[in-house]
């Protein structure tokens, strides 16, 4: 949402972000002339009774307080929201549209009933509540965004759903990050975590484990023997299976006690797309385990990796392959050993220029793909009538 409120600000429009800031918004949407942040309250002291109670005190409290904020603020054109969260975003921004007149316009990058029956089960009366809310409200909609071509053919066949499909693309700054910046990055690490110490030191060269500083030109290079970096990134949710990776690190264990010439590997695995440009920019393989629980949308955080040029391992899923092209830009896995195998493929020669993985990285600098504000350019700005 971030990203919609900076292409609109960047075509002068004056946006009103809603939100609840549990996280520092991105600098430029602060620095945004055009943008202003209005925050929505979490709420708290809402535990009281079984949970089932506490689920529809909530959504009801929460209706009051979206329908509250969304008319307070100056008249809208659009009302502009991302499903999911859709419960009960949809239904107040409806209601507010109806009041200001305003087009109600819904970026669909999932479904919310099928992320909760991924703990609740596919038959469970609030899973099929949630259902028919968002089918329901998902009609009262003027226009409808989604992020595959899937998603867009599923919402037409059973929501009856007109939507444009706009891939999530990674904004400009996402891209390979120069080695003297890795060298600062992993010296900066160093200082606090073991595997990103120099396993010697040297009098005439800083060093970290993956690159060194020459004491007398100032070149950075990558460290001889260095280990692969491998970076990963999680929201801890029932869609990604962590067991997966780390069985296959186990299994890629026992491929170099069996005597098979592959580097050691560096794992960081952070937040959900708090991925940090430098850490992707700077890795060797990305490792995606996200499994949609629609089968319909993409990860996000393999949009960012290829921006950064950073080939990925993903696990199998229906439209996976409308973003990883298997053996082109990455290979596509279905268990812990069909991963483990193509770690060692992967390093078996690293950290030479002839393997497959710098292929994919070749590849993926070659394929020019559209960033954020061309694509939304071309698909969301003519919604809007073009105007600046």
């Amino acid at each position: 949402m971030q990203y919609h409120a900076l292409a609109l600000a960047r075509h002068g429009r004056q946006v009103a972000l809603l939100g609840y800031l549990q996280t520092r918004p991105h600098r430029d949407v602060l620095r945004s002339e055009n943008i202003r942040l209005v925050p929505v309250a979490e709420l708290s002291g809402l535990r009281v009774g079984p949970k089932l109670f506490q689920y529809v005190l909530k959504v009801l409290v929460q209706s009051v307080q979206l329908l509250y904020t969304l008319l307070r603020i100056e008249q809208p054109s659009y009302i502009l929201l991302q499903n999911p969260p859709g419960l009960p975003s949809i239904a107040a921004a409806w209601v507010a549209g109806l009041w200001w007149g305003s087009k109600l316009i819904i970026d669909w990058h999932n479904y919310g009933y099928t992320i909760m029956s991924l703990s609740h089960g596919r038959s469970h009366p609030l899973v099929l509540i949630a259902e028919w809310y968002e089918k329901l409200f998902g009609r009262l909609s003027d226009y409808n965004l989604c992020v595959t071509d899937a998603m867009r053919k599923d919402l037409w066949v059973n929501f009856k759903i007109k939507a444009v499909t706009l891939y999530d693309k990674p904004a400009s700054y996402f891209k390979e990050t120069p080695l003297d910046l890795q060298h600062n990055l992993f010296m900066k690490l160093a200082k606090d975590y073991e595997p990103f110490k120099a396993r010697t030191a040297s009098p005439s060269a800083a060093r970290s484990a993956f690159t060194e500083r020459d004491g007398s030109s100032g070149s950075v290079l990558k460290s001889r023997g260095r280990p692969a970096l491998l970076i990963s990134s999680t929201s801890w949710t029932e869609d990604e299976d962590f067991s997966v990776l780390l069985r296959a690190l186990e299994d890629y264990e026992r491929f170099i006690k069996e005597g098979a010439r592959l580097p050691a590997l560096v794992c960081v695995i952070t937040e959900f797309r708090l991925c940090c440009v430098g850490f992707s920019g700077s890795a060797d393989l990305g490792v995606c385990l996200h499994k949609s629980s629609s089968g319909l949308d993409l990860p996000m955080k393999v949009v960012d990796m290829f921006g950064c040029c950073l080939p990925v391992c993903a696990i199998h899923f229906e439209c996976l392959h409308e973003l990883v092209k298997h053996n082109e830009n990455g290979l596509i896995f279905r268990d812990s050993q069909e991963l483990a195998k193509q770690l060692k493929m992967l390093f078996l020669d690293f950290p030479s220029l002839e393997g497959k993985l710098h292929s994919f990285r070749e590849n993926l600098r070659a394929s020019r793909q559209l960033r954020w504000d061309q694509s939304w350019d071309q698909t969301v700005l003519p919604l809007l009538g073009n105007k600046e």
